[in-house]
């Protein structure tokens, strides 16, 4: 690569990190396999970066390239720990006179989304991000058909699930 096209890169990067980072956020917990992922990721566009061509929007091959290094992770350490993380005890707790707070929903929110399978949840973490379905469906390789369908069953799961917490 050559100084130009580092210079571009490092611009790039710089420009885009929120995208690196909510993604790096969804897929892992602990501060450290975050940074990791981070890298990975910075990595990997960094080698793919020569390659990119305009055909399709910078944001949606960076979203491309990231969410498949996360996935690949993700399933990587899965095999390893093959472990169900229990619901955090103060996502439990509630009275049944009071109405969850917004930050006890969003906490529930993520924690419902992070037990979707890794292609769902992508989905709707670019959903989340207002993605519009032709850009999701050129992130994912889906067809755009496919993206509304997965959305309304994802959508309808988590309404179901926030409806047995409610009950």
């Amino acid at each position: 690569m050559s100084n130009q096209q580092e210079e571009i890169f490092l611009t790039v990067i710089e420009q885009n990190k929120g995208i690196i980072y909510k993604i790096a956020n969804s897929f892992k917990k602990d501060e450290n396999d975050k940074k990791d992922l981070v890298q990975e990721i910075i990595f990997q566009l960094w080698r793919a970066f020569p390659s990119f061509d305009d055909r399709s929007k910078l944001s949606t091959w960076m979203y491309r390239v990231s969410l498949n290094v996360a996935i690949s992770s993700y399933r990587k350490e899965k095999k390893k720990n093959d472990v169900i993380v229990p619901l955090a005890e103060s996502m439990m707790d509630f009275s049944e006179e009071a109405e969850a707070s917004p930050e006890t929903q969003i906490n529930l929110l993520q924690q419902f989304i992070n037990e979707l399978k890794e292609l769902d949840r992508a989905l709707m973490l670019l959903y989340l991000e207002e993605k519009s379905g032709k850009e999701i469906a050129e992130i994912l390789g889906l067809s755009e058909a496919n993206v509304r369908t997965k959305t309304n069953r994802i959508k309808e799961q988590l309404k179901q699930k926030f409806s047995k917490i409610n009950a």
